[in-house]
């Protein structure tokens, strides 16, 4: 099948001399949008196993505190993409839910640091191992290396996307 570009049937010639329509970007392009939006998909269905009210977009901030630790609002929001506003209702949703706490900063008495709950590392560390465990299930009739590889490049693209 060809695509074409514009009306007049000819392609676009500087996406052509970038090499973006190459059959190699366009499957990756493919893959990373079947990828991500089963990603998506997930997510939610893995905040719900979290917590019944917790919003999807929460879970990665779960995640993010399970694995670094204790962190000032805006290194989340930063780290999250989002504004201040946004990160602000999202972590008070979180500490009604009982998942996350706030205490003073000991660096800046001004600032405040968060952190999971005992509860919230609690259920954050059974729906990670759940989800690890589904990985294994589904990746099972891999060869370790291979399993080791995607995770390799997948690094190296999320690497490559923050430039």
């Amino acid at each position: 099948m060809h695509e074409r570009g514009n009306d007049d049937g000819h392609r676009d010639a500087g996406l052509a001399a970038s090499g973006v329509d190459q059959p190699a970007f366009l499957a990756l392009e493919r893959e990373l949008t079947v990828l991500l939006r089963r990603a998506r998909a997930s997510q939610g269905e893995m905040a719900r196993e979290v917590h019944p009210d917790l919003e999807s977009s929460a879970y990665g901030l779960l995640v993010r505190l399970d694995e670094c630790g204790k962190q000032r609002a805006t290194e989340l929001a930063a780290y999250i993409g989002v504004g201040k506003a946004t990160m602000s209702r999202q972590l008070r949703a979180l500490e009604e839910l009982g998942l996350v706490a706030r205490e003073p900063d000991p660096a800046d008495g001004r600032a405040w640091l968060v952190a999971l709950t005992q509860e919230g590392h609690e259920r954050v560390r059974r729906v990670r191992e759940a989800r690890r465990a589904r990985y294994a299930g589904r990746l099972a009739d891999w060869d370790s290396r291979e399993v080791t590889e995607l995770a390799r490049l997948l690094n190296q693209l999320n690497r490559g996307m923050e430039k």
